[in-house]
């Protein structure tokens, strides 16, 4: 069964037109207008994938319907204290019940003082979060100093929601550091904007709040603060079956971002396991 039979876009698109060649060219035009200005998606041919193919009830040469899910699995975790802004991911990217990719890089390096992370759908996270990129750089070379993190986050807010309700699945928080200290924000596709001191998101953040609930302090030590942020993850990991791969740390601070560290979940998994002296088959 082709895939354009399943999504039906012949019905979108005349593929036996008198002028073969002037169709063709508007086609690629009104389908791929991100490729001329890449702030801006191409109106997608219908408003909620998951809806339209289930009501086409296909079904595969075994006569088994074929089940088509837009499932989301990771762990991702952010929390404002004393010494900055700390952010902890895993890289387990998943479709549904399948592991895609374990070495997923779920934060994004916006500019040197300013991430942004990764839940929902990727491709659509790391479009979006190229897309700021270029803005903030724009905003940096316009008025010859850098975007704050409030004015960032309005800006992706604003992006996504005109795409509200065609499709989009994005869950993401952007930390940094301006001239008004620490900042973190949380922002979905639904166009929520919210700012916080502690936010998980993902399949796995039920975990992760536990640990954090229970551990965070605003006056954390530097050290104390990413132990805690790799501690959440693991647990996280070792429960959730969407989340997992390797544990990524980061600090953000007035210097601006730093790299802690990247961990196999699994090797921690020993690790704590020997610090508490349990045995590990």
């Amino acid at each position: 069964m082709a895939l354009l039979d399943l999504c039906r876009l012949d019905e979108k698109i005349n593929l036996k037109p008198v002028d073969a060649l002037a169709s063709f060219q508007n086609d690629v035009v009104g389908y791929s207008q991100n490729f001329l200005h890449s702030t801006q998606l191409a109106t997608p041919p219908f408003a909620n994938p998951v809806e339209t193919l289930a009501q086409f009830n296909q079904k595969d040469e075994t006569g088994k319907a074929i089940k088509i899910q837009f499932d989301h699995g990771t762990t991702t975790l952010g929390f404002r204290y004393k010494g900055g802004v700390l952010l902890a991911v895993d890289s387990r990217a998943t479709g549904g019940q399948f592991i895609g990719s374990q070495s997923m890089k779920k934060i994004v390096e916006i500019n040197d003082y300013l991430l942004g992370t990764l839940a929902g759908g990727a491709a659509d996270c790391v479009y979006w979060d190229r897309v700021l990129a270029k803005q903030c750089r724009l905003y940096e070379l316009r008025n010859r100093e850098r975007i704050s993190v409030a004015a960032a986050s309005k800006l992706m807010a604003n992006m996504v929601y005109n795409y509200k309700g065609m499709g989009l699945s994005m869950g993401m928080m952007l930390a940094g550091v301006d001239k008004r200290g620490a900042q973190l924000y949380y922002v979905d596709s639904e166009g929520t904007r919210t700012p916080g001191k502690v936010f998980s998101v993902g399949s796995g953040s039920v975990y992760a709040f536990g640990v954090l609930d229970s551990g965070y302090s605003w006056d954390l030590s530097d050290k104390d603060a990413q132990e805690l942020g790799r501690r959440a993850i693991y647990h996280a990991t070792h429960r959730d079956a969407y989340s997992g791969g390797i544990i990524r740390v980061y600090h953000i601070s007035e210097k601006g971002w730093v790299n802690i560290s990247n961990e196999d979940c699994s090797d921690l998994h020993y690790k704590y396991a020997a610090e508490k002296g349990t045995p590990v088959a």
